[in-house]
């Protein structure tokens, strides 16, 4: 295991440096060492590794969604409202739709195993878009007018909407029945996710203020291992409680980490999510090089020219969406081509499912796992070239105004 690690740290940092210098984005890099070092190429990975591949990534995209949090203006989110929720759900509607259009027509499908597919291609990627979110936050561009926020509040419910059709559908194409409660799981985990995840905010930072009180003060670097810790138990709860209530442990990770910069001095909040730009800095490494391990890249070549042509016909269908949640909104047409943009990267949650089917035994199994592979591959660049490189050109700096 401490020779695969080598291997994802060395060759992962050295290949986003290449790309980095050829001004690419770093990530292209690392998902790309992952493919070429991962069990379908050179197969330099321990099993032991991989075998632990999907909590690893989790550990560093709950590192990730901590920084935003940290770095997230509640106030700057109410201003968008309206578009934000809408950007959860309606982006993602929209592609399905595409695929239960087209999917038959290109792959055979009967409309249920379409829509299997749509689910599995419809989530953003939040290992994409949170970072450059938060990068853009910092920088401040775009957050005159609450850009940005409103996305990275919109990938971080897109997901849970998305997995909890995923798991309707395939229940769908099993023979199995679906119940509206199957439905309503989707605001249940998101309100309960908050929820939770303010309680323990509070909690944390009651903890730092009563230790701070009674001269046991905690040292930043302490107060960060215990929120990751917090963090850690926070998902761990979307697991346990899985069978009696639906709690989301992303939303409740990042609504932690609102709550401490909101009640911490604002100092402290700056210094807290500095640490975790750090630890990000392995985290994205382990993180991309590992999503680049699990794509099988021998199922793009048996994926053709119409899994291509698919994956941009749906992204035409989730553009129109993440346009229709952009009506009524102050945002001119380059701003409104941007949020387009950002909502295009697909990765992790394709990486994590695009499997599944194939492994249920779905007659479409083979089908969806070669579009998951093909999109990971074409959008997961399209979208961080597309963001890193709009975001200067389409939408307008504070620093500069």
């Amino acid at each position: 295991m401490l020779l695969s690690l080598a291997i994802i740290f060395l060759v992962g940092l050295s290949a986003a440096a290449i790309f980095k210098a050829i001004k690419l984005p770093r990530i292209i890099g690392m998902l790309a060492s992952g493919i070429v070092v991962g069990p379908y190429v050179l197969d330099l990975l321990d099993p032991s590794i991989l075998g632990i591949s999907g909590e690893l990534r989790r550990i560093a995209l709950i590192i990730i969604l901590i920084k935003a949090g940290l770095s997230l203006n509640l106030s700057d989110l109410k201003k968008v409202g309206r578009p934000a929720v809408l950007m959860a759900f309606l982006p993602a509607c929209f592609e399905i739709v595409g695929y239960v259009c087209f999917a038959p027509m290109f792959f055979g499908l009967s409309l249920t195993e379409a829509a299997v597919m749509g689910a599995v291609l419809a989530a953003v990627s939040p290992a994409v878009v949170v970072p450059r979110m938060v990068k853009m936050i910092e920088e401040k561009q775009g957050t005159d007018k609450s850009i940005p926020q409103m996305i990275l509040a919109g990938a971080s419910c897109d997901d849970i909407f998305v997995i909890v059709l995923f798991s309707t559908f395939v229940t769908m194409a099993q023979g199995g029945t679906v119940s509206a409660l199957d439905f309503a799981n989707i605001p249940i985990s998101i309100i309960l996710g908050v929820l939770l995840g303010t309680v323990s905010g509070f909690a944390l930072y009651m903890l730092f203020e009563t230790a701070h009180k009674t001269n046991h003060k905690i040292r930043n670097t302490l107060k960060a291992v215990v929120i990751l810790a917090a963090a850690f138990l926070l998902m761990s709860a979307e697991t346990a409680l899985s069978g009696v209530a639906a709690v989301s442990g992303l939303l409740a990770v990042t609504s932690m980490a609102c709550v401490i910069k909101i009640k911490s001095d604002k100092a402290v909040s700056a210094r807290l999510s500095e640490k975790f730009g750090k630890l990000w800095i392995p985290a994205e490494v382990v993180l991309f090089v590992l999503v680049g391990a699990a794509v099988d890249i021998r199922y793009t070549l048996s994926a053709g020219v119409s899994a291509v042509v698919m994956i941009f016909i749906a992204l035409a269908f989730r553009a129109v969406g993440v346009l229709i949640c952009l009506i009524g909104t102050e945002l001119n047409a380059k701003e409104r081509l941007f949020c387009v943009i950002a909502y295009l990267p697909k990765a992790t949650v394709q990486a994590a499912i695009g499997s599944v089917p194939l492994t249920l035994g779905l007659s479409c199994g083979n089908a969806v796992l070669s579009v998951a592979v093909l999109a990971i591959i074409i959008t997961a660049p399209l979208g961080a070239i597309g963001i890193d490189v709009s975001c200067k050109k389409l939408l307008r700096s504070e620093k500069r105004i």
